[in-house]
């Protein structure tokens, strides 16, 4: 039998790393995956897999990746049932990730941030200014009254 997932998306969220009771990491995470054809209104519809990661890997992957990263994911698909504290039997269906890509360089800071750090900038500089304006005309007047005595 062939169970096998190959997945390019963006993470919807950072990693949700934890680790068991025997000290293993697992992470959980989904993905954004953009469908092949358009809809009847001629946009793209998204999927939102769940996936999990273990180990060094899930660790590596939390460290290097985050909402936003566009990744690559091989790994195969699991289902799985708990009973959950109203009695009922939850069904889950993931993709457990055997390897990653980061399919990207590190993360460009978004605009927004870089508009705040921008403006941020502006008001020191301007504050500056205008201390070394007042020193200026401070340090003139006394100059002029120097020269007047």
């Amino acid at each position: 039998m062939i169970n096998n997932v190959v997945l390019t998306g963006r993470l919807t969220k950072d990693i949700d790393l934890k680790y068991t009771q025997s000290g293993t990491a697992v992470g959980s995470f989904s993905v954004a995956v953009e469908r092949k054809f358009k809809n009847a209104q001629g946009e793209r519809e998204t999927d939102f897999i769940n996936c999990v990661i273990w180990r060094k890997s899930a660790e590596n992957f939390a460290k290097f990746a985050g909402k936003g990263s566009l990744v690559g994911l091989e790994g195969s698909i699991q289902t799985r049932n708990y009973e959950n504290n109203q009695g009922q039997r939850v069904y889950v269906t993931e993709v457990v990730v055997e390897n990653f890509s980061l399919l990207e360089s590190k993360k460009i800071e978004s605009k927004t941030t870089v508009d705040t750090k921008i403006t941020q900038i502006k008001v020191v500089l301007t504050v500056a200014i205008n201390k070394v304006i007042h020193l200026l005309v401070a340090h003139t007047k006394t100059a002029h009254r120097a020269v007047l005595t």
